[in-house]
């Protein structure tokens, strides 16, 4: 297994029938996830063409993630938490200093993920709404909380890629997504699934 150390990101190349398994290694530890294929990675991730052809917010096992492009790249076949946010953007600088005082503001997920993302010539601009594996973001008469993970030691989340595309994984570094600690993050890549893998 890789291990993304607590308020850091890596990058990697999925290829197209791969799964991507990525577990919560201690607990209440949220990931955000990006994509990028296409020429110049242009086409990415997209939290309102998801969103739009899911007919959901609460994403789980059998659902797609789309492209800006309307295909489908990514398929979550299975999922032991079925709590993951697809509306807020990644924690920034900006977002500390807004919303968390007391917060530190060396390291965000916008900044790790621009960190990892340099070398493939994606710029902090480039970065869209990440799908924010094991958040739990609540609605309520139309105010948004975001509670504690309900994710736990081991809880997995497997994604089966069916286009090939660059994929960058955070170990989240806003202290209120995860519980109030800061934790690792791990993801194994696999062109095939064992049998305990397969059946949720």
């Amino acid at each position: 297994m890789e291990i993304i150390q607590a308020r850091s990101a890596k990058s990697f190349l999925l290829k197209k029938n791969q799964y991507l398994i990525v577990t919560d290694i201690k607990g209440q530890q949220v990931s955000d996830m990006v994509f990028f294929l296409g020429d110049h990675y242009k086409e990415k991730i997209s939290s309102g063409k998801t969103l739009d052809f899911e007919a959901t917010t609460r994403l789980t096992t059998g659902n797609f993630i789309w492209s800006n492009r309307s295909r489908k790249v990514l398929q979550i076949v299975k999922d032991d938490v079925g709590v993951h946010d697809f509306i807020l953007a990644p924690c920034s600088k900006k977002t500390f200093e807004l919303l968390y005082k007391e917060h530190e503001t060396k390291y965000s997920c916008l900044s790790n993920l621009a960190h990892v993302l340099k070398e493939y010539n994606i710029t902090l601009d480039d970065i869209p709404t990440a799908f924010n594996i094991f958040m739990n973001v609540q609605l309520k008469n139309s105010n948004i909380s975001v509670l504690p993970p309900q994710s736990k030691k081991g809880s997995t989340i497997i994604f089966k890629c069916l286009e090939d595309c660059l994929v960058a994984l955070t170990a989240c570094s806003a202290k209120d997504s995860n519980g109030g600690n800061f934790k690792p993050i791990g993801f194994n890549i696999t062109n095939q699934l064992n049998k305990d893998e397969s059946h949720g």
